[in-house]
């Protein structure tokens, strides 16, 4: 489970839950494996990069879910803007044929999207 310490203990109880939920997701498609013998963390988001045609799409709609989270938290327009846009580069990016993995790997746009969804958060 993921660990919400770091959070502002008043948060309330819904936004919570959607932070462990990003955390999860962020993890899993982002950091979830690590290279033995690096520092170097990746997640099933490469991964799916490697699925022709449709792997980048698939990955760039499981992005979007921290999106929507960061929606009903009622992220700033602004914010939500950058945060799509993460998507959008990760997802072009990751379509380059063999390069594309690479890029998915190093952009990790769903830990960006779940740093900017934190600060908010914070902010509160």
């Amino acid at each position: 489970m993921a660990d919400l310490s770091d959070l502002p203990a008043d948060l309330p109880r819904n936004k919570r839950r959607s932070m462990r939920r990003v955390r999860m997701v962020s993890n899993l498609l982002d950091e979830a494996f690590r290279v033995p013998g690096t520092n170097f963390r990746f997640g099933l988001d490469p991964v799916l990069g490697i699925l022709p045609v449709g792997g980048d799409a698939a990955g760039a709609l499981i992005s979007l879910y921290i999106v929507g989270e960061a929606y009903l938290m009622d992220v700033p327009r602004h914010v939500l803007a950058r945060m799509i846009m993460n998507v959008a580069i990760d997802a072009f990016g990751g379509s380059i044929p063999i390069l594309g993995s690479l890029f998915d790997a190093t952009w990790k746009a769903n830990r960006r999207n779940r740093e900017l969804l934190e600060k908010h958060v914070e902010r509160y």
